[in-house]
């Protein structure tokens, strides 16, 4: 017989959830079969599977038995998680609640899809003694900039919940190769997901993104919204624009596949990109070598999932793009934050000289 206190991070979850997280290996049939027939009890009483837990309770949970099957896959999942390195990432921002990271280019969010592990894998071994760490969102593997990690159940809720219901502000840095003219403001186009097949040599079963119409039945209402930051003189040979982006739906490669379907596709995109120029830029010598994609997440605003204070980060660009950006457009300046407004927190990645720190007012506990 088992006796479990529930903490925190598994307040207001669904008995059956629960157990299922708890019980790893045991058949989801058997846990339901022992919640029916009242051999699990809370606070010593019976309990329905769709009992929300709240922190103190007391399970008491019957000798369960995991399958041979569950348990030599448990075995290689747990062989398998110590081959993980250990690894801090740049914080923009951490408390009891969660923390921003900036993450590099070339890795990717979590492992999957041949993928062995990714930053919340290495997070977690890197912090052996936190209780919980969950993505609150993704950013593609070829993309940088900021990351949030809830650090308690109630904060991945809340956070998502602002992601799903659209109150956060998602702006990103992207070079695309063409002047971008700036009355072309909105992109509202949707989008279609698709797997590639043998007969396009691109590599079967990769996942693909495109542009479909607006009656389309598989195509998800998209909307990207694009501010000119700089452009490239008129008549240059090669002209750049570096975009501010915004996007208002969260879209697999969004910013990739709208700014493309202009005909201006960022650089160094290798999915939907100028492959030629993009392979002239990997060749290039000193600060004109590009050898990622320039699309870089500048700034996220959210609400802080306990305090309910407006919160504004920053991440700096990385120095390769940074290095870049001033070789192609020397005029183009990437602003730090305004001020905080009363009640909001404005926090930049403090590497950077080009972006302002500005403390708030309080700690947020």
């Amino acid at each position: 017989m088992q006796w479990i206190t529930v903490q925190e991070n598994g307040s207001e979850q669904r008995l059956d959830n629960y157990l299922v997280r708890h019980l790893k290996g045991v058949p989801k049939t058997h846990i339901y079969r022992i919640i029916r027939s009242g051999e699990v009890r809370v606070n010593k009483g019976r309990a329905s599977a769709d009992t929300r837990l709240q922190v103190g309770d007391v399970l008491r949970l019957p000798p369960v038995r995991v399958s041979e099957r569950a348990a030599d896959k448990a075995q290689a999942m747990t062989e398998q998680a110590r081959s993980v390195p250990a690894k801090q990432f740049d914080i923009l921002f951490e408390d009891a609640h969660f923390l921003a990271i900036d993450k590099p280019a070339g890795v990717a969010v979590h492992g999957g899809s041949g993928v062995s592990f990714g930053v919340i894998e290495q997070l977690r071994m890197a912090r052996p003694q936190a209780e919980f760490l969950e993505l609150v969102h993704r950013l593609d593997r070829e993309t940088s900039g900021i990351l949030l990690v809830a650090k308690k159940r109630s904060a991945l809720k809340h956070l998502q919940a602002q992601f799903r219901d659209r109150e956060t502000g998602k702006t990103y840095l992207a070079v695309a190769l063409g002047r971008w003219p700036s009355n072309k403001k909105v992109l509202d186009k949707p989008l279609h997901k698709y797997l590639l097949d043998a007969v396009s040599g691109q590599g079967e079963g990769e996942r693909r993104v495109k542009v479909v119409s607006q009656d389309d039945p598989d195509g998800m209402p998209s909307l990207t919204l694009v501010k000119v930051n700089t452009t490239s003189p008129v008549g240059a040979a090669q002209p750049y624009s570096l975009l501010e982006v915004t996007i208002k739906t969260g879209r697999t490669h969004q910013i990739r596949v709208h700014l493309a379907s202009e005909g201006m596709p960022i650089a160094g995109d290798d999915k939907y990109g100028d492959f030629e120029r993009n392979k002239a830029l990997a060749r290039a010598l000193g600060e004109t070598s590009l050898k990622r994609m320039f699309l870089h997440a500048w700034r996220l605003q959210c609400d802080h999932p306990a305090t309910g204070q407006r919160m504004e980060l920053h991440a700096a660009l990385p120095a390769e793009l940074a290095q870049f950006l001033h070789a192609v457009l020397p005029q183009a300046k990437v602003l730090g934050p305004a001020p905080s407004a009363p009640g909001s927190t404005s926090i930049s990645n403090p590497t950077s000289d080009a972006l302002r720190v500005v403390l708030p007012a309080h700690d947020i506990a």
